[in-house]
């Protein structure tokens, strides 16, 4: 298959303008350039294979003894900047920034640890070079720009928020008309070395590799500026590969993702460097309590304490009737404690408050349960935190570093 780019900033062998060492080593770096002669453009085709080794000038760099302070990197721009900073906020991670122009910002919570702005392809970049030790970006930008290098490792691979998918997307007319599925499209017989299906993408990593692992033989790779959905309308793409939220901009252009045509789906994960995490004192620590914080604030989301008073015998008695209704099992079960009152110069229990937890979409059922086996004072507020005995993903990760 060939793997063709135009005048990419994406491909690490586009001549970025800052190095990428740890992306590629020189032993296993190709340029090949040609210029087809409909136009006077580069196309650019290159081969990387992943080394933990950092080269630059020459020289191999060892960036994990240069600093003391822990580098989190952070979105720069846009909107998983803005639900980035917000996710942090609620989990009482507020990041202090003394000027909204100064890339660098501190998190009073977390001790000498510095925050750092960056795009996100650059957040990736720099956790594999040893310029940041942990990071918040999308799953596409660690997959796109990662490349599967083992040193990236992601503690926690689900933050709720930046959900896309990276889907290749067709038009709905001319000969694409019928075509529903990506094994029909790899079928059709306009595809040949002398006229592939050419595909417009900011994906030069996953795109190839996608086709590639699906059987499509004769494809091309282009990048096209401004927004990719207008390059089959142009006629300087068949196809597209990008990320898709709603779907909606591609209809509006007449363009359908097709069946097997999904990529990934992608969401914001918190990445960090593997090097980092083992060698670079305090980060491990660090990056558990962020992702304490992060876990218990988001098993918190759209759940509700819910107490109320029941008239019972015992606190047996009473959690027996709580727990024959489906919806008052709470996460764990009912907390049952007598509510103790003075009558007649005795201190009596006649009541007992009952506290569980449930998620927003069950609240108003499980009102309407307690109230049926004798609920009373019904009182509902959300929760902030569940913190548990130790979250799951923090073992996964230990397991991953061997430790």
């Amino acid at each position: 298959m060939s793997l063709l780019q135009t005048n990419s900033p994406q491909c690490p062998s586009s001549f970025p303008s800052s190095p990428s060492p740890s992306l590629f080593s020189s032993s296993s770096f190709r340029i090949s350039v040609a210029r087809p002669n409909s136009t006077s453009r580069a196309f650019i085709s290159c081969c990387l294979s992943q080394s933990q080794t950092a080269i630059v000038n020459g020289g191999v760099v060892n960036r994990i003894a240069e600093r003391n302070e822990i580098r989190f990197g952070l979105p720069s721009k846009g909107r998983m900047a803005a639900d980035t900073l917000d996710l942090l906020k609620d989990c009482q991670l507020s990041v202090r920034q003394v000027n909204p122009r100064q890339y660098v910002a501190k998190i009073p919570q977390l001790a000498n640890l510095e925050v750092w702005f960056q795009r996100p392809k650059d957040i990736v970049r720099k956790l594999l070079s040893g310029d940041l030790d942990i990071g918040i970006v999308g799953f596409d930008t660690v997959s796109e720009y990662g490349q599967g290098n083992e040193d990236l490792i992601i503690v926690h691979d689900a933050l709720d928020y930046g959900d896309c998918r990276l889907s290749l997307a067709i038009p709905k007319y001319g000969i694409f008309e019928n075509i529903n599925s990506l094994k029909e499209l790899a079928l059709m017989s306009q595809w040949t070395a002398e006229k592939p299906l050419r595909v417009a993408t900011g994906f030069t990593y996953l795109g190839p590799k996608f086709m590639k692992e699906n059987g499509l033989k004769h494809v091309v790779f282009s990048t096209a500026d401004g927004a990719l959905e207008a390059a089959p309308a142009m006629g300087i793409a068949d196809a597209i590969l990008d990320l898709v939220s709603s779907g909606t901009t591609l209809r509006e252009n007449n363009l359908k993702e097709i069946e097997g045509g999904t990529v990934l789906e992608s969401q914001a994960v918190l990445v960090a460097s593997r090097k980092s995490l083992v060698q670079r004192k305090g980060v491990l620590d660090t990056t558990h309590e962020i992702l304490e914080r992060l876990e218990a604030h988001l098993r918190a989301v759209g759940q509700f304490t819910v107490t109320a008073n029941m008239r019972g015998s015992s606190a047996e008695e009473v959690a027996e009737r709580v727990l024959s209704q489906p919806s008052l099992s709470g996460l764990q079960g009912p907390t049952v404690s007598p509510v103790f009152s003075k009558r007649d110069g005795r201190v009596v229990a006649d009541y007992y408050a009952m506290v569980i937890c449930v998620p927003k979409n069950a609240l108003y059922k499980s009102v309407q349960q307690l109230r049926a086996i004798g609920g009373s004072g019904v009182l509902i507020s959300p929760l902030t935190y569940i913190f548990d005995e130790e979250t799951p993903r923090w073992r996964e990760l230990l397991s991953k570093l061997g430790l």
